[in-house]
């Protein structure tokens, strides 16, 4: 199988964002992908609540979902566009943020919902309350392509054990994490927290990321990233934006979970004894 992602410094103008994901779709089927991947808010990455409100509207609403339906379509090819900021079907006054699959005739094939909420104050001064504006959702998401079974997960979910350990019992091949990493949590914990995920569930990640300086004031850490089951790195894509691809053996995981059987030997543990 061979892979795009999209490496972007998503701005607060969702028309232009969408432009160049979908110019990158194109990019991605001239190069041989089967499948593009776009990271965390792709179409739209604006903090701003009030500034953002008119652009935030329901999935069935959404234009740049239209476009990319209509993008994966013409080129024939699978795409994951990143994540979306929705209206909450449950509260119009919430937001979700939304990772969506679309297939090569364009029609969606899996939605999910961003479980695990950014609620943090770095020590650079940064502080981020996700839960402010977003409603978390509640269940893991996977689903089958024509390679392989494909797991959802959306950025700060890669410090959530138990969410890869459910996708790990999904038996999937592949773990899809769009993702906007600040540059201070990046530099620190983004590779060797994807590379734990990979060898923990035996299977590959595929983590598009953010990069550089956005409109809306913040920086994000870039390094979009290939793992395989085994832990190793196969593209790093560093600080630039740009477009990534990577082919991918899905052989290696069964042969990974042959040798070191992980998903065979879990077993449910209750809450820790404390004496």
């Amino acid at each position: 199988m061979r892979i795009a992602l999209l490496q972007i410094t998503s701005g607060i103008d969702p028309a232009a964002n969408t432009a160049a994901i979908v110019d990158a779709i194109g990019a991605a089927k001239r190069g041989g992908a089967d499948m593009l991947f776009a990271p965390e808010m792709a179409a739209l990455l604006d903090s701003n609540r009030s500034r953002s409100a008119a652009a935030i509207v329901p999935e069935s609403d959404s234009a740049p979902l239209a476009a990319f339906r209509e993008a994966a379509r013409d080129a024939r090819m699978w795409v994951h566009p990143g994540s979306f900021p929705l209206t909450a079907e449950s509260d119009p006054e919430r937001r979700v943020n939304r990772s969506l699959v679309i297939d090569d005739q364009g029609e969606i094939r899996a939605r999910y919902d961003k479980i695990h909420r950014f609620d943090v104050t770095l020590a650079s001064g940064e502080s981020w309350r996700e839960s402010n504006t977003y409603i978390g959702g509640t269940r893991a998401v996977a689903l089958d392509t024509p390679w392989g079974r494909l797991g959802l997960a959306i950025c700060y979910d890669l410090r959530f054990p138990a969410l890869f350990d459910a996708l790990g019992r999904a038996h999937c091949d592949m773990i899809a994490l769009p993702s906007a990493f600040t540059v201070p949590t990046g530099r620190e914990h983004w590779r060797v927290l994807i590379r734990a995920r990979a060898i923990e569930s035996a299977c590959f990640m595929i983590a598009p990321a953010q990069t550089g300086s956005h409109e809306d004031g913040r920086t994000t850490y870039g390094h979009s990233l290939v793992v395989d089951p085994w832990g190793r790195v196969v593209l790093d894509m560093g600080e630039e934006a740009g477009l990534g691809f990577a082919d991918i053996d899905l052989q290696l995981v069964a042969d990974t979970r042959a040798q070191i059987p992980v998903l065979d030997h879990r077993r449910t543990i209750g809450e820790a004894e404390i004496f």
